[in-house]
């Protein structure tokens, strides 16, 4: 599966996951607003291939994840292996803050991916379009967490 559609169908989980989203209008608005451009048919197509199914959520209608799919999540740590195993990415120290350079689109992935794997060397991250800001405590945590991202990163 091509890194683009990974981190779109992604996003689609992580949107599914923490609003009632009643259509496909609205799941195409809602990738929009994270920095994803899906046509009606891509998310139409997406919703058959992540077996999204409709489901009552707050007193309304609303897509949910099939629960093979939420049994199979893998952690933040697991997820970001994944994508930085994909991705190429360019690493680079500012003061405490590790910058992830990589492909458009992918930044908020990645930056939700660390967030979700609660390193202790990560305060805080920041994902935009391709590049992820990620605060550090200090020195030594800001090298133990490059050290870590560029293992995750390594080609197998």
């Amino acid at each position: 599966m091509e890194v683009m559609k990974q981190l779109r169908q992604r996003a689609i989980r992580d949107l599914v996951e923490g609003r009632p989203i009643r259509t496909q209008q609205e799941l195409a608005t809602a990738l929009r607003e994270r920095g994803f451009r899906a046509t009606q048919a891509t998310v139409s197509r997406d919703v058959a291939e992540l077996g999204l199914r409709k489901a009552n959520r707050q007193g309304r209608s609303a897509y949910v994840l099939p629960p093979a799919l939420k049994d199979a999540e893998a952690t933040g740590e697991e997820r970001l292996q994944r994508l930085l195993a994909d991705l190429p990415i360019e690493v680079r120290e500012a003061g405490l803050i590790l910058v992830i350079r990589a492909l458009p689109g992918s930044a908020h992935a990645i930056a939700a991916a660390l967030d979700r794997a609660r390193w202790p060397e990560v305060v805080g991250s920041i994902g935009g379009d391709d590049t992820v800001f990620v605060a550090t405590t200090d020195r030594t945590a800001l090298r133990r967490l490059r050290d870590r991202i560029l293992a995750l990163s390594a080609r197998r």
